[in-house]
């Protein structure tokens, strides 16, 4: 087993168009150590295979294509985060955590063999187009995606900006595929947004965790306090539909509201090197050599201030990291639906002559109170829909959908997973028109942020079906738990207080 160095270990899936949603590592430490016999008989079972392809296909194959394929194979076969990164996806993978990249700017999965989407960046083509979260991708042009890998489908759609590229894609509710024709442009992700809701209270979005989202998110603290003309009293961290990114760019948001040296996430492996704690300390949140650690300079209140962090079932991986740590410090209330319970860590393993590597999940995540995040996700404190009518847009994909997902080694209650739309949610379905979010007269949500910041009741949403064991139940009913193990009650008054909590 290989010796894996500290990496920036990753969040959820591809993006495509797009933008691998994950950090890159330090290089691995390879070494004999600990290996394992290799497996003689299969390996021979193995080269008897590839010799009678190269025998027999109808066609001839090249070695490097057979060994290519068989190594994805290998990985993919793992869990759907695994994978093999081809020259081109190394390069772009690379360049992607920069925050800007070329493409339609979507982050997709797998589903049934299929490419899935995700979550479509906020104003980017796909988005401005009408691509929504839980499509699945059919075609890409006029090629089937069954069973194509997500480095193919992101090779495919990259291209040159201002062209063309065409998508068919099948929704749920839907009878009929989706067909769009979206221009492709050069991608500049802005991952920190802000605005002042009201005096004292104030609205950061991370859209997603980049190389530069700290720096970027201490701009903008500064720049509301300026705005309002002094410390804000209330604070809304919105990490809805935010995919994750960078494991130091998630440590580094939280550390900028909690108390220095708090822990904020641990991972567990079968290295040693896979077992280990992140806390709220420059060594963790910052990368490289020669940078300012501008965390230690945020005033105060940035510590104090209430805060709600807004999270639905497209919050995954980092964002889940924020959210279970300000959830478990009592630094926070968490409000909104289920997050997406991606909760393993990729490290990406450069190979010989470092043009290629394989991202490999090597450990889980934790929160600071030792809750696995995988497949679980975090659940609000507070559960309030989408809207006053429930969960108009359909999308409950959760990591616990995806096929040959890992487990939750910590929690063994049952995975609440998406259940087909009834026919009234069909209905409503085909007039959905996405929530813009941020802007408290149409986010309901966000209604609710504000009346917890301002003491008032906390409206309630019609619950949101899912499936345990095969039975419908009420979502909240599964998994409507805080921290506490206490039901969050949507009607609950505001606590009395947030405030932050004594230094571990």
């Amino acid at each position: 087993m290989s010796n894996l160095r500290s990496a920036r270990l990753v969040g959820i899936g591809a993006i495509a168009g797009i933008a691998l949603s994950l950090g890159l590592s330090a290089l691995a430490e390879r070494g004999n150590t600990g290996r394992n016999v290799l497996p003689l008989d299969e390996l021979r079972q193995f080269s008897e295979v590839f010799g009678t392809i190269k025998a027999y296909y109808v066609e001839p194959v090249k070695d490097n294509k057979l060994i290519t394929d068989a190594i994805s194979g290998m990985l993919t076969g793992l869990d759907p985060h695994s994978a093999y990164l081809d020259e081109n996806a190394f390069k772009e993978l690379q360049v992607n955590t920069q925050g800007e990249f070329g493409g339609l700017g979507i982050e997709i999965g797998t589903e049934d063999g299929f490419i899935k989407v995700v979550s479509p960046i906020e104003g980017t083509p796909a988005s401005k187009a009408g691509v929504k979260a839980g499509d699945l991708i059919i075609k890409i042009g006029d090629t089937p995606t069954k069973d194509m890998r997500l480095e193919e489908a992101v090779k495919m759609m990259r291209g040159k900006p201002k062209s063309p590229i065409t998508l068919t894609l099948q929704r749920k509710g839907v009878p009929e595929p989706i067909v769009l024709t979206i221009v492709r442009d050069i991608i500049q992700v802005q991952s920190v947004r802000s605005k002042l809701l009201e005096p004292g209270v104030g609205y950061i979005r991370i859209s997603q965790f980049q190389e530069h989202t700290v720096n970027n998110l201490v701009n903008h603290l500064e720049q509301l306090a300026k705005q309002n003309n002094g410390p804000l009293k209330s604070v809304v961290l919105d990490l809805r539909n935010d995919p994750g990114g960078l494991l130091h760019g998630a440590i580094g948001v939280s550390a900028a509201f909690l108390q220095p040296g708090m822990e904020v996430t641990s991972t567990d492996g079968r290295t040693d090197d896979a077992k280990r704690s992140f806390y709220a300390s420059p060594q963790d949140y910052m990368t490289g050599s020669g940078k300012t650690d501008r965390i230690s300079s945020l005033p105060a209140w940035t510590k104090t201030a209430k805060m709600v962090v807004l999270v639905n079932a497209g919050s995954a991986s980092a964002s889940e990291i924020v959210a279970g740590a300000l959830q478990d410090h009592k630094r926070a209330v968490v409000l909104g639906t289920q997050t997406f319970g991606k909760g393993s860590v990729q490290t990406i393993l450069p190979l010989a002559g470092q043009k290629t590597a394989i991202k490999l999940t090597t450990a889980r995540y934790y929160t600071p109170n030792g809750r696995s995040i995988q497949a679980r996700g975090i659940v609000p404190d507070y559960v309030v829909e989408e809207s006053a009518d429930g969960d108009i847009n359909g999308f409950r994909i959760r990591e616990a959908d995806l096929q040959r997902h890992l487990s939750n080694d910590r929690d063994t209650t049952p995975e609440v997973k998406s259940s087909a739309p009834s026919s009234a949610d069909q209905e409503r379905l085909k007039n959905y028109k996405p929530i813009e979010l941020g802007v408290p007269a149409n986010d309901f949500q966000l209604q609710q942020a504000l009346n917890y910041l301002n003491g008032k009741t906390i409206q309630k949403a019609p619950p949101v079906k899912g499936v345990v064991d095969g039975k419908s139940v009420d979502a909240k009913d599964a998994a409507g738990k805080d921290a506490k193990g206490q039901a969050a009650d949507p009607k609950a008054s505001a606590p009395q207080t947030d405030k932050a909590p004594a230094r571990k």
